[in-house]
């Protein structure tokens, strides 16, 4: 028997802090999707399917309020906007191709859980897929 004391996680708490960042469906795959370098909006969404233009534009939003990407408006017409990672966001890449690694080690079990859902299995592009194609480029 576990004779240990209860984890309190105080709301304070590194993994109520990180869990935050990373609650919000699309924060780590546009982070990811930075890591190849400085990309326009709708280069963004292209690696992104599924992602709605409002979306995409209220995580870069976050993104940047939080300090994890830098957005660079130039005065032309039409309007040109970048986006990069800072340095800050350069650090979360490596937890995110972590868990990204470990969810194709797990596909099968991740598999009977979209099914337990009772959710359609889409096994077209994997994560791994996508975590190779930007770390291969």
């Amino acid at each position: 028997m576990n004779n240990r004391e209860p984890f309190v996680f105080e709301e304070t708490c590194v993994p109520r802090r990180v869990l935050e960042l990373f609650s919000v469906k699309w924060t780590s795959m546009v982070l990811y999707a930075l890591q190849c370098g400085t990309t326009r909006t709708g280069e963004l969404q292209r690696r992104l399917p599924g992602i709605s233009k409002k979306m995409l534009t209220q995580t870069l939003r976050e993104l940047e309020r939080d300090g994890l990407i830098h957005r660079e408006v130039y005065a032309v017409v039409p309007p040109k906007v970048e986006y990069s990672l800072t340095p800050l966001g350069e650090l979360f890449i490596e937890p995110i191709e972590m868990l990204y690694r470990w969810g194709n080690q797990h596909a099968d079990v991740l598999a009977q859980l979209s099914l337990r859902r009772g959710r359609p299995l889409q096994a077209e592009t994997t994560s791994e897929d996508a975590v190779d194609a930007y770390a291969n480029p």
